[in-house]
């Protein structure tokens, strides 16, 4: 990562926050793209990913200020639990264009100042892009959309030299999974139960995975999820 450039969104906090100071400590020249402004350091800037300007803007800013972008990671994202019955059609649509829409206008900015030099993009994605959960319909099919666009922008870019991965994490001990456990939205107690290796994944485990498919040693991966789960994915027995 040795001053690497690498334009993180939603790397204010939560995975983000991790991921970014991961970098940081790496070696890596980092831009954290995020809508709180509170908790933005000097390389930051105030971006709505939902917003195809504002990611044009970001990247730009940037380019502006390190000469180049080397790799993006797209941390932003929402989790909002709701019955599908009544889910209102503002919720969905906002669930959407902030978990896909905005995944793909944030890489195309990035990628649009990528195409001379190469470099690496790694989505956040989840277990939920493979694994149906109740009352998370938006988040799962958007999440899966994130798994198909991380395939499709991968073959389409690999010819520039930009390598299209991302990390699906089963739940992640953050502030938003202790929001939905305090809500009642998640039973923690359950979750471990069910997860092989018996614990939430801490931001660290993501951000190991995003360090390494944004490094050389990845070189030859592309088109990939690498699912961060402690097993979820593989346990089938009930």
């Amino acid at each position: 990562m040795r001053d690497k450039v690498i334009v993180v969104s939603g790397g204010a906090g939560g995975i983000g926050g991790e991921v970014s100071a991961r970098l940081v400590s790496e070696g890596a020249r980092v831009m954290i793209a995020d809508l709180n402004v509170s908790r933005i350091a000097e390389n930051g800037i105030v971006c709505d990913i939902t917003n195809p300007e504002q990611c044009e803007a970001a990247a730009e800013a940037t380019v502006k200020k390190f000469g180049q972008i080397d790799g993006m990671v797209n941390c932003a994202g929402v989790s909002k639990p709701h019955d599908s019955i009544s889910l209102p059609p503002a919720d969905w649509a906002r669930m959407v264009d902030i978990q896909l829409n905005g995944a793909f206008y944030f890489a195309q900015a990035c990628a649009k100042r990528m195409m001379e030099t190469g470099g690496a993009i790694v989505f956040i994605s989840s277990t939920n892009a493979e694994a149906a959960f109740p009352r998370r319909a938006a988040y799962c099919c958007a999440k899966a959309g994130v798994a198909m666009l991380t395939k499709v922008l991968a073959i389409e870019w690999a010819e520039k030299g930009i390598r299209v991965n991302a990390v699906g994490p089963a739940y992640v001990a953050t502030e938003m999974t202790q929001r939905n456990i305090a809500a009642g939205n998640v039973n923690e107690a359950q979750i471990k139960a069910r997860i092989p290796l018996g614990r939430l994944a801490q931001p660290a485990d993501v951000a190991d995975a995003v360090s390494f498919l944004l490094s050389e040693k990845a070189s030859f991966i592309t088109g990939h999820s690498l699912y961060v789960d402690g097993g979820w994915l593989a346990y089938g027995y009930f």
